[in-house]
């Protein structure tokens, strides 16, 4: 799935990471030349011109589908919603299979939030609007709250209680004025193990004690047992759900909206011999290729582009489709002896 460069040394659940990452403006397409320009350039003069394409085509955002845009009109509806409360404040859990959607979206309304917010509140030292974490593997108490304190750059010692880094980490965000949390992989806290039934205990306390509006985001949360016993239904009283799920394609406008989806995207490439509406008239081959997965067709058309302008060939012809392996997920489901839904 495409994203933002960011810097190795600052990953996004950083604050040094997110800052870079809601900082960095959309990149801009490459200025395309002419043919009589192409043919002037030496050697590395063309090889710099195809990287930047090439890098410009890695390099772009996934397109809002609908679910994109409902994870981000539900998730500002809730902000403002919980803004000064301190009790009655809900949630928002964005579940869904791989690759539709779901890290885009909810780190997507942490930008928008922050653009918002410093926008509104200019030259405020010291703020943390946006606070985003990923669950580690088996996490413990201790292990969630030290991811927190890892983004908010807190130092944390061998010999420190959970407790008291909890207590920590909620003290700096009611400081900073954190005001939106950012919870991804929740599904790797199961409910069932001592484990997971006290780390959901954690996530809690600092929903309890930070004035902000929580998102978690995880893989089919529904088959997890994230909502299993008494913290289980305290979430699912707590939280607003949105699923995320790959495009249908037994509609009209189903249809439609997929067509609009590989338009967006067959319009962003970067090609000197590309026929515009070439993919769109593959619009079926596609979902059947992607099985509807908004992740699996981004890699798909922008991973042929790119090996368009390798080989010189400057358009994207099926072989170039046929050539890209993709994620085992869209590869099981696809069968290249049925034919396409037209």
């Amino acid at each position: 799935m495409s994203s933002i460069h960011l810097d190795a040394r600052h990953p996004l659940a950083t604050k040094e990471g997110w800052s870079s990452f809601v900082g960095t403006a959309h990149p801009q397409p490459p200025q395309m030349l002419s043919g009589s320009d192409r043919e002037r350039m030496d050697e590395l003069e063309r090889e710099l011109y195809d990287e930047a394409r090439q890098d410009y085509h890695s390099s772009l955002l996934l397109v809002a589908t609908p679910d994109i845009r409902k994870v981000l009109h539900t998730g500002q509806k809730l902000i403002v919603n919980n803004r000064g409360k301190q009790l009655g404040r809900r949630g928002l859990l964005v579940s869904g299979g791989s690759g539709t959607g779901k890290s885009t979206s909810i780190t997507h309304l942490g930008r928008r939030f922050q653009l918002d917010f410093e926008r509104r509140n200019p030259g405020i030292p010291d703020r943390i609007p946006v606070v985003y974490i990923v669950i580690p593997p088996d996490a413990d108490p201790k292990a969630l709250a030290g991811e927190m304190a890892v983004f908010l750059g807190l130092p944390v010692g061998r010999h420190d209680s959970p407790q008291a880094l909890a207590h920590a980490v909620a003290a700096v965000m009611r400081r900073a004025g954190t005001r939106l949390v950012l919870v991804d992989e929740i599904h790797r806290l199961d409910l069932s193990t001592k484990k997971g039934k006290d780390a959901s205990d954690q996530l809690k306390y600092f929903f309890d004690s930070i004035s902000a509006t929580f998102v978690y985001s995880g893989l089919d949360l529904e088959e997890t047992n994230l909502f299993s016993g008494v913290r289980g239904r305290q979430i699912a009283g707590r939280f607003i759900p949105v699923t995320t799920g790959p495009f249908s394609y037994h509609t009209i406008a189903a249809k439609n909206d997929w067509k609009k989806l590989v338009a967006t995207m067959e319009q962003s490439l970067r090609l000197h011999r590309h026929t515009p509406g070439t993919l769109i008239d593959w619009a079926p081959y596609l979902h059947a290729r992607t099985g509807g997965m908004i992740g699996s067709l981004d890699q798909l058309i922008y991973e042929a582009a790119n090996d368009a302008i390798s080989d010189g060939t400057e358009k994207i012809t099926k072989a170039h489709l046929e050539a890209v392996i993709l994620d085992i997920a869209a590869g099981n489901q696809y069968d290249p002896r049925r034919k396409p839904l037209s």
